[in-house]
């Protein structure tokens, strides 16, 4: 974010010299939307495709979601009942009716087999272990779409991220990583988003603004040994015209949608239960309108899946609101002809035990955690994988994060195992560490 600081100068529309250019940061935590949108001129094709990504902080209870256990000793099993769902042989929770009414829409892998007992966003962010990390730390999803697609359209950021900042820092500690603040996902909550308005500064005065801008360019260029600022303008001149747009807002106001529409979504609650994230369904429709509106990959958080004590009461109030969400915007996905394009993926960091404790919860358990996927054109109406009876250990079929990224990756029409990115000793990388696409899904 580029600000003048010193003095109270003001401008004659009553506009101080310190605040005004901070408009281009549009509350992207200090990303200045020319870095942002330098990843345009790397893309010789632009593509459609997009994925949002559901984050579920905490670590939900596999045996409670999508593998129940009804045979198992009653320590095991716990107090939900599986449903049948309207593809023969799959159950799910009790409290999924709208997605076991949806099966064929979905994919869920039972068999994640490489999670680690890390209350974290990264694995599910980045498809990587913390462990090992090059110069700069790995990027998310979104940041590497993002340096190697830019935007679909100069006034939507390729990579937003709706998730709150949580109390629990790092379930927001993916990020960028070696590609640099540039490829930060925007994220339109709070204050930033009034930064997203002009807030009575004209177009012709913005226009004096840029004037503004441009000399201050010249001199960085003048004192650039390493010609970073080769072709900023052009980048300077993209930023300022998602300023001028309203694309991003409207995407962001879902008061447009028919009341139809935003009722078969819900009334999500914003409040977070202890240090995660609110239960809000409407970030899933703002999802699906920002991808409608050009933006490549979108991340949500919801919830707060840390049941260690007291699972069945907190998961009976849980799910029904995430499985009203979800089933909505893969509806909508449906209904929109956007099922091809667009890849859904929920997840969180690890799976549960299968033993349930004393206070009735059930402790972290990264040997198995489950995932569910939809659209994106893959084969659907399917499970991946099988736990023994106790929910504890994989039988069949392990699947690791890398896959998964694979195939996100393949669905947005980038070859992983092909394309590489540099990190900051200029060494560079495949996007995954040899794993390849999902061939059940493709």
């Amino acid at each position: 974010m580029l600000t003048l600081y010193g003095g109270a100068s003001r401008f004659c529309d009553g506009v101080s010299r310190r605040n005004f250019l901070k408009i281009g940061a549009l509350g992207l935590g200090g990303l200045a939307l020319p870095q942002l949108l330098r990843a345009e001129a790397l893309s010789g094709k632009r593509s459609q495709k997009a994925v949002i990504m559901v984050f579920l902080p905490g670590g939900p209870p596999h045996q409670d979601l999508f593998d129940l256990k009804p045979d198992a000793p009653s320590e095991v099993r716990g107090e939900f009942r599986p449903i049948p769902t309207n593809v023969p042989g799959i159950q799910i929770c009790e409290h999924l009716p709208l997605l076991a009414k949806m099966t064929d829409k979905l994919t869920i892998i039972r068999s994640i087999c490489n999670a680690v007992d890390d209350h974290s966003d990264f694995a599910c962010l980045t498809g990587r272990p913390k462990k090992s990390q090059p110069p700069g730390g790995w990027p998310a999803l979104g940041s590497i779409v993002s340096r190697l697609q830019g935007p679909l359209d100069p006034a939507m950021p390729p990579f937003v991220g709706l998730e709150p900042n949580m109390d629990h820092r790092p379930y927001n500690e993916s990020g960028p990583g070696f590609l640099g603040v540039s490829h930060r996902s925007f994220r339109p909550q709070g204050e930033g988003k009034s930064d997203m308005t002009l807030n009575g500064i004209t177009r012709e005065r913005l226009a004096d603004r840029r004037s503004l801008l441009s000399d201050l360019d010249r001199f960085k260029r003048e004192v650039d040994s390493g010609g970073m600022m080769q072709g900023v303008d052009e980048f300077n001149e993209q930023a300022l015209g998602v300023l001028t747009s309203s694309k991003v807002l409207d995407a962001l106001d879902i008061t447009r949608e028919s009341a139809g529409v935003a009722e078969r979504y819900g009334k999500g609650n914003p409040t977070p239960r202890v240090d995660a994230a609110g239960r809000m369904t409407e970030h899933f429709l703002i999802a699906r309108r920002l991808v409608e509106a050009g933006a490549r990959v979108v991340t949500v958080a919801f919830g707060f899946w840390d049941y260690h004590n007291d699972l069945f009461r907190m998961a009976s109030e849980d799910l029904p609101m995430l499985d009203r969400g979800l089933s909505a915007l893969i509806q909508d996905l449906h209904d929109r002809g956007l099922d091809k394009d667009v890849s859904v993926i929920v997840w969180g960091e690890f799976g549960r035990s299968p033993i349930i404790n004393k206070e009735r919860g059930r402790e972290h358990w990264p040997r198995v955690s489950c995932a569910l996927l939809a659209g994106g054109g893959m084969r659907t109406g399917q499970v991946i994988g099988a736990t023994d009876r106790l929910g504890g250990e994989v039988t069949d079929r392990p699947v690791e994060f890398g896959e998964v990224f694979a195939t996100l990756y393949h669905n947005l029409g980038i070859n992983p195992n092909a394309t590489t990115v540099t990190d900051l000793s200029g060494r560079p990388h495949y996007l995954v560490d040899g794993q390849h696409p999902l061939r059940e899904l493709i």
